[in-house]
């Protein structure tokens, strides 16, 4: 009787330590998978350096750049399409992505490229706050840190969805400020789904703001020569200005983009239809004309293409911030002076990575069950037995 007894407490422990190894390995990929994994591949992403006159002349310190980052297309997903396990495992994968960023790489202003929420178009105004509160929670960002959003069609609606209350809901959440300025660099906002040419307006009213804008400007770079001439106004940066909106400027399609987060080579060949894939001729050339860009950024298509326009000014599209878009998410960051700019590209992690890595853990959970329970012989035995078999042949 005492053997048995002794016998019949061994069960119990095997069992905790069961529970013990299932816990380790549970609680060690979900650290890897949920946390970890961000801050492996994101510290790998370093600010491009950009080389100024006195880097190679030895005139002095370099001209101190600005450090931003540029994202697109975070689709926030709303009361009416947004599944809640869907929200939970794509925004997770956003907050701490750029929380990571922030913490790693130390920007000193953010920019988002619209599409910021994914119902803004049609929420009713408690949907719109909540889906806000949601935003404010998961870009949180220091008070020394600038974020600076643009509207896209599924926040304020393609045009003919467009109406004012709709931009000024936006514009009370997000600084409605066109021109932002900071260390001599010159950045402009456009609300891209108001260049539809069409006299409406919003429309009216957006393309005056940009006039006034192109008058500062170009008043600013005169100024050297033309003492005075921006009257009361104090000059601008004398900068050619960064274009900063939603919608790419035209371009036909994404025949010529290439890369691994670029369209899909099936789908690069598609024509772009104006003013809902890209902007339109027109409205392209005016922003050209009046702003005279040294660089434009842009979102909307979810995928990633550099083009060239006019006398060689580079438009960047920036891919999309969300596992709900694309498996490879990224984001672009950019070193700027008044007089150049570098751009490098930080990808985040994969979404198969993770998913691979879950099955793998509940692979190795499975084989520890089975071997706990001697349905499975142990891999360490297994090993054992055949190491002795070779030996003694």
């Amino acid at each position: 009787m005492a053997a048995i007894s002794l016998g019949s407490g061994r069960p119990p422990m095997r069992r905790a330590f069961l529970l013990l190894k299932l816990t380790a390995v549970t609680l060690s990929v979900l650290l890897f998978c949920e946390f970890l994994i961000y801050y492996g591949v994101i510290i790998r992403c370093h600010w491009p350096e950009v080389e100024t006159p006195a880097d190679g002349r030895g005139r002095g310190p370099p001209e101190p750049a600005l450090r931003a980052m540029f994202l697109a297309d975070t689709h926030l997903l709303g009361a009416v399409r947004g599944h809640w396990l869907d929200k939970l495992r794509r925004e997770w994968q956003m907050e701490r992505a750029f929380q990571t960023a922030l913490w790693l790489l130390q920007p000193e202003v953010v920019f988002i490229l619209g599409d910021v929420f994914d119902e803004g178009k049609w929420s009713s105004s408690q949907a719109w706050a909540d889906d806000v509160e949601r935003f404010q929670t998961m870009f949180r960002h220091p008070a020394h840190v600038q974020l600076r959003v643009v509207a896209g069609n599924h926040d304020v609606g393609f045009h003919y969805q467009m109406n004012t209350y709709k931009i000024k809901r936006f514009e009370k959440v997000f600084n409605p400020e066109r021109l932002f300025s900071w260390k001599g660099i010159n950045f402009v906002l456009v609300n891209s789904v108001a260049m539809e040419g069409d006299g409406c307006d919003i429309c009216s009213g957006a393309e005056a703001e940009l006039l006034e804008i192109s008058q500062q400007l170009n008043c600013s770079q005169e100024q050297e020569h033309h003492p005075g001439r921006c009257g009361d106004r104090g000059p601008l940066p004398a900068s050619a200005p960064v274009l900063l909106q939603h919608f790419p400027l035209y371009r036909r399609s994404d025949a010529h983009c290439s890369g691994e987060d670029a369209a899909p080579p099936a789908e690069r060949g598609i024509p772009f239809q104006e003013r809902y894939d890209v902007l339109s001729r027109e409205a392209s050339r005016k922003l050209l004309w009046w702003l005279r860009p040294r660089l434009v950024l842009s979102g909307h298509t979810h995928h990633a293409c550099e083009v060239l326009h006019g006398a060689g000014v580079l438009e960047v599209s920036v891919p999309s911030f969300s596992w709900r878009n694309r498996n490879d998410p990224s984001f672009i960051m950019g070193s700027f002076t008044p007089t150049d700019y570098v751009l490098a590209k930080c990808p985040m992690p994969r979404e198969d990575t993770v998913l691979t890595t879950y099955c793998g853990a509940a692979a190795c959970l499975v084989v520890l069950t089975l071997v706990h329970v001697r349905l499975l012989a142990s891999p360490l035995h297994v090993g054992w037995n055949l190491l002795r078999k070779f030996k003694t042949t």
